[in-house]
């Protein structure tokens, strides 16, 4: 069992930035692989970025190529998802997401809330 708990949600103004955190705790592997995802109101859920813990170059969603980043302090078992440069679109409950051997499974947050608007 893994656990994920999200934070760092919140309002902020157009052009603006967040950085969101994942904590990562329980059976975790010394190998997987973390994901976020963000889900808009009244639409479906979307991925946005992706690390792969095995030497992978991180992926990054269209939408949000050029202005996200995607970092983690291994010390703590934090993921940090940074946003710059946020628009209205970026308004969504964003999620963290963990898949580990075998891969048969994934884990999720429950989600923070990120509101942009002036």
């Amino acid at each position: 069992q893994v656990y994920l708990q999200e934070s760092g949600g919140g309002l902020v103004q157009p052009g603006g930035s967040l950085r969101l955190s994942c904590t990562v705790s329980g059976r975790t592997s010394t190998s997987y692989i973390i994901s976020w995802y963000r889900q808009p109101p009244g639409k479906e859920r979307k991925l946005v970025a992706r690390a792969d813990t095995i030497a992978g170059d991180p992926y990054y969603s269209d939408f949000v190529q050029g202005r996200f980043a995607i970092s983690r302090d291994s010390a703590k078992n934090v993921e940090y998802l940074q946003m710059n440069d946020l628009t209205p679109e970026d308004t969504a409950v964003y999620f963290c997401n963990l898949q580990q051997p075998p891969w048969t499974s994934e884990f999720w947050g429950q989600g923070t809330q990120v509101l942009v608007s002036a």
